[in-house]
């Protein structure tokens, strides 16, 4: 499985590896990766690995993009 992962992600392996031999530091990488992410990005990686508990009172806050509704509504408005 390893080697399968290894050749359709050579660049995440390549990482994990410099990581591994001492040639990059863990804490580097991750505040690379941070910062290239978008905000919502985090959000969802942090959700995603249960990090971090979804609040059910707390609203996604405005990203400036249309919801569901509005796209059908603006796609067809006899939707």
């Amino acid at each position: 499985m390893f080697d399968t992962y290894a050749r359709s992600r050579p660049a995440t392996t390549r990482l994990l590896d410099m990581m591994d031999n001492g040639e990059i530091d863990a804490r580097a990488v991750a505040d690379m990766a941070l910062m290239w992410l978008a905000e919502s990005d985090v959000k969802e990686m942090m959700l995603a690995n249960d990090l971090v508990e979804r609040d059910e009172d707390e609203e996604d806050e405005e990203d400036g993009q249309p919801d569901e509704a509005q796209e059908w509504a603006d796609f067809d408005a006899d939707c």
